[in-house]
């Protein structure tokens, strides 16, 4: 096996160190390449700083990255993304200062998919309601309200984003005879997919008149920050439910503890939140008006995690850093900043270097 000496008197900090220690997948990969990072939690810049200001790459699977941390990381050539999103990271003040920014862009979708088809599942046979009835000997109740339940084939789904999430989500909703809509802000992209999908691309509007249930399957950005307010949930179908696996932040979490009261819509999954903090350092049983609710589904953003999930993220992150520290650019796709001029000149990727080292 052979292990390059490109990387002798390079620096490499790996944030995030306790809350998500190095993988056995991980810890192989920087065997192979012969790099020994630096591990911290780094939790403000300020801690970050002190210990990454003069590194030469940067792994980061959970922690903020803003603007007043990044533009004093001097040496610094790759942040890397042990995982797809981005939204915690300056991504502009890393492009300003020379910075590619890397990430794995097809990081667990498969399991995404999983977890946002079983929520919907759930919300259409009721499940947790009826296994409440179970435990509690209230067996006509739960035949009462089974009277009321609506067989799933030909049943609306809306996917918000198209990406490769709601692409896998739209192939398990076909299985259940479901129709299935989806929009995106390039309604121009992938009508090749949409059509083989049997998915039909319509306006935010049309999609939420028309669903039974909405998946939300998009990155948090400016544009989509309460994407999903007040005005946006009272244009959903009365009745429907809505499916959060993305960010938290996309919903106005007031305004859907509100409609799920009034009764407006139908019920909720949520894998992810913007007022609880699943990675606080200190865990504690959340308080929050949607937990408080017996038709919100919710788990602690465990929607994209499995064992191959895992070993992807790692196993391309670190890949991803190592192409830039070797003076090429990662394949293009894992790039999130593509606009960037390199505070070294990089080359095209190199193929017979990335699989070299491919496990």
């Amino acid at each position: 096996m052979m292990v390059t000496d490109s990387f002798v008197g390079m620096k490499i900090v790996r944030l995030n160190a306790t809350l998500f220690p190095i993988s056995t997948y991980e810890a192989a990969h920087y065997e192979r390449f012969g790099l020994r990072p630096v591990q911290i939690e780094g939790e403000s810049p300020e801690e970050i700083l002190a210990c990454a200001a003069d590194c030469d790459g940067l792994l980061v699977v959970s922690g903020k990255l803003p603007q007043q941390g990044i533009e004093h990381l001097d040496r610094c050539r790759v942040i890397s993304r042990l995982g797809s999103g981005t939204d915690k990271i300056d991504v502009a003040a890393a492009t300003r200062g020379g910075i590619v920014v890397s990430n794995v862009p097809f990081f667990c979708y498969q399991e995404m998919a999983d977890h946002a088809m079983t929520m919907l599942l759930m919300l259409a046979r009721k499940i947790p309601q009826m296994s409440r009835y179970m435990y509690d000997g209230e067996f006509a109740q739960a035949r009462a309200e089974g009277h009321q339940l609506r067989r799933l084939a030909g049943c609306v789904l809306g996917l918000v984003g198209f990406g490769a999430t709601a692409r896998a989500m739209a192939r398990r909703a076909k299985a259940f005879g479901l129709r299935v809509l989806a929009t995106r802000r390039n309604m121009n992209a992938l009508p090749r997919e949409a059509d083989e999908l049997g998915v039909e691309m319509v306006d935010l509007d049309t999609l939420l008149a028309q669903s039974d249930y909405v998946s939300l399957n998009l990155p948090l950005t400016s544009e989509t920050y309460h994407l999903f307010d007040e005005a946006t949930l009272r244009k959903m179908k009365p009745g429907a439910c809505l499916i959060n696996t993305a960010r938290g932040a996309i919903v106005d979490e007031m305004a859907l503890a509100a409609a799920l009261r009034e009764g407006r819509l139908g019920g909720a999954g949520l894998d992810t939140f913007e007022a609880i903090e699943i990675f606080a350092p200190n865990e504690a049983p959340p308080h929050h008006s949607l937990l408080e609710l017996d038709n919100v589904i919710v788990t602690p953003h465990v929607s994209g995690l499995s064992a191959q999930a895992v070993e992807e993220a790692h196993t391309t992150g670190v890949e991803n850093l190592v192409a830039v520290l070797s003076g090429h650019w990662p394949p293009c796709e894992n790039v999130v900043n593509r606009d960037v001029v390199p505070r070294v000149p990089l080359a095209e990727p190199d193929p017979s270097l990335l699989q070299e080292y491919v496990v």
